[in-house]
């Protein structure tokens, strides 16, 4: 009698989209419905490197920043059923969209552009980028920002609106739709 066993494969799953699209608040929520754990590659890397992001970009500059990053994702990505948020700009640089493709289920958090104008509004203070900038330059720099990056948010396997996530109980229903996109549930993670 032979017995058929299922080959295992670790969960990893890699949310990718706009600053403010709600990468990390979904992360977090599909962490914790799922019980495994959840990074945010960000604070991976300021962990890791003892500075902040903030203070790599002044020491390193962009390009030194990225190449710390790919890094980073090459490490955090190899880690066994775990959830991951990417920066908004980590899959428009080096391979990074192919490499997160072929090491996970990638998500693109996708966000009508008001919608990320509200979310970055009110964080603004908290966002190096947006620092100095108007109401105006604001929804300028994510139009432009968007134009050049949306090729790569696409290359993700699968795309979650979540323009509509602004409450509790919203942020719940995108989790819930995540889960059914990706065939996930609870108990069949847990084997």
């Amino acid at each position: 009698m032979t017995e058929h066993t299922e080959e295992y494969k670790p969960l990893r799953i890699i949310l990718i989209g706009y600053m403010g699209a709600g990468k990390t608040t979904v992360g977090r929520a599909l962490s914790k419905e799922l019980n495994i754990p959840f990074y945010d590659l960000d604070w991976y890397i300021e962990s890791r490197m003892r500075k902040t992001v903030k203070q790599i970009f002044d020491e390193r500059g962009e390009e030194g920043f990225r190449m710390i990053e790919q890094s980073m994702l090459h490490e955090v990505a190899e880690f066994e059923n775990v959830i991951i948020s990417c920066g908004g700009g980590t899959p428009c640089f080096f391979d990074n969209m192919e490499y997160m493709n072929g090491q996970a289920e990638t998500v693109y958090l996708k966000a009508e552009t008001d919608v990320l104008y509200k979310h970055l509004l009110m964080g603004k203070s908290v966002r190096p980028l947006l620092l100095n900038k108007t109401p105006d330059e604001v929804s300028l720099f994510i139009r432009e920002q968007l134009k050049h990056r949306e090729p790569f948010y696409t290359k993700a396997k699968h795309v979650l609106d979540v323009s509509l996530m602004d409450s509790y109980d919203k942020i719940q229903i995108s989790v819930n739709q995540l889960c059914q996109l990706l065939k996930l549930n609870k108990a069949n993670r847990q084997k």
